[in-house]
C-alpha cells in the first residue's frame, strides 16, 4: 500500500492512497484526514487504507499530480536518525584520524521534525561556506512503541518506509560536535520521497528489518552512487528498541537509517559528498570533490515501483 499527503493549505496535508503505477489517488478523509491521524488509529484506519488501494487497484481514481505531493509526514512528533552502516563510519575514522567510538549500542541523535521539505522542491540555505551536503538514506515510520520494547518485537511497530535525503552543513557539524551536546545549525530539515511504503509493498527486500534495495544518487546529473540498504549493522528493529529503551515512542516516530553505505564503495559508489571526500583522502592524500553550491542539483530514486524520486536545487536565502 501506497500512501501519500497533497497539499490542501493545511500544516499537515491530506492524507492520499495511491495507485500501484503512481498514476492515481483517492482521498482517504473517510478513513483519515492526515497521515499523522492514520497512524495514531492504525488498527482501525488500514482496512480502509486498503480498501482504497484496492480500489485503485481495479482502475478507480483521480488522475495524481506530483507537484502538490508534500512529504508524507510533512511534520511528525520525533525524528531520530541512526548511523547503521559500519563501512561510513570506517572511512570517515581512517580519513579525518579519529578514534573509533568504542560502543556496541547503535549510534543515534534526535534531529529537527517539525518539518520535512517535499522531494521535489528547492532547498534552501543561507551559505555555499557551510559545507553544504546530502544523504541518502532509508526511514521507517512507527504506531506507538511501548517504552522496553524489544528487537525481537520491534519490527510489528513498523508500518511504514520512506526514502529520506538527510541534509548535513559538513563545516558546522565539527564545531557543534565539540561541545558534547549535539546537532542544531548542521542538520536542517530533511527532505522526503512522495511515498510512503507498507513493508508488505517492499515484498522480499524487506528483509530481516533491512531495505535489501539500491539508492541511486546522481548529481548534476551525474552518477554519484548506488549501494544498497541491506548493509546495515542494525536492522531498524534494532534502532527502534535501542530508542525505546527509555522512552514510549509517539506513533509517528520517524527513525533514520544513516547514510546508506557499502563494503564495496569502489564499485557502488556513495550517497554522500562526505563520504566520497573521506575516500579521496585515504586514497590520494586529500579531498578533491567539493560541497555544493548554489544551482547544484541532486537525485535520488530507488528503481522501480517504490518511494518515487527526490530531485532537489539548492538555493541560496537571498537569492
Amino acid at each position: 500500500m501506497r500512501l501519500a499527503t497533497m497539499e490542501n493549505g493545511a500544516p499537515d496535508g491530506q492524507l492520499i492512497v495511491v495507485s500501484p503505477d503512481a498514476k492515481r489517488y483517492l482521498l482517504a478523509s473517510a478513513v483519515a484526514c492526515t497521515l499523522q491521524e492514520a497512524l495514531e488509529t492504525w488498527a482501525s484506519a488500514k482496512p480502509g487504507l486498503q480498501e482504497l488501494a484496492s480500489r485503485l487497484t481495479d482502475g478507480e481514481g483521480e488522475e495524481l499530480e506530483g507537484h502538490r505531493l508534500l512529504a508524507p509526514l510533512p511534520r511528525a512528533w520525533q525524528w531520530l536518525d541512526g548511523s547503521a552502516f559500519p563501512q561510513h563510519g570506517t572511512l570517515m575514522q581512517k580519513a579525518f584520524n579519529l578514534p573509533p567510538i568504542e560502543t556496541d549500542r547503535p549510534l543515534m541523535y534526535q534531529g529537527l521534525s517539525d518539518r520535512f521539505l517535499a522531494g521535489h522542491v528547492d532547498v534552501i540555505l543561507p551559505s555555499e561556506a557551510d559545507g553544504i551536503d546530502f544523504e541518502g538514506e532509508f526511514g521507517v515510520v512507527t504506531d506507538a512503541v511501548p517504552m522496553g520494547t524489544s528487537a525481537k518485537d520491534a519490527l510489528a511497530h513498523v508500518k511504514l518506509i520512506l526514502l529520506i535525503n538527510d541534509w548535513s552543513l559538513r563545516a558546522i557539524a565539527p564545531l557543534e560536535m565539540k561541545t558534547g551536546f549535539g546537532w542544531v545549525q548542521a542538520k536542517p530539515a530533511c527532505s522526503v520521497a512522495p511515498y510512503a511504503l507498507t513493508p508488505d509493498d517492499l515484498g522480499s527486500a524487506w528483509i530481516d528489518g533491512r531495505v535489501n534495495l539500491p539508492l541511486e544518487v546522481r548529481l548534476n546529473g551525474q552518477w554519484f552512487g548506488h549501494p544498497n540498504g541491506g548493509e546495515m549493522q542494525f536492522g531498524f528493529h534494532d534502532l527502534i528498541a535501542h530508542a525505546a529503551r527509555t522512552r514510549h515512542l509517539v506513533a509517528g516516530t520517524i527513525i533514520g537509517s544513516g547514510t546508506v553505505s557499502n563494503a564495496n564503495y569502489d564499485v557502488v559508489g556513495s550517497c554522500c559528498l562526505s563520504e566520497r571526500r573521506a575516500i579521496e583522502a585515504i586514497e590520494t592524500g586529500s579531498a578533491k570533490t567539493p560541497f555544493m553550491h548554489f544551482g547544484d542539483h541532486v537525485q535520488m530514486e530507488v528503481a522501480g515501483p517504490y518511494f518515487g524520486p527526490i530531485s532537489q536545487k539548492i538555493r541560496g536565502s537571498h537569492i
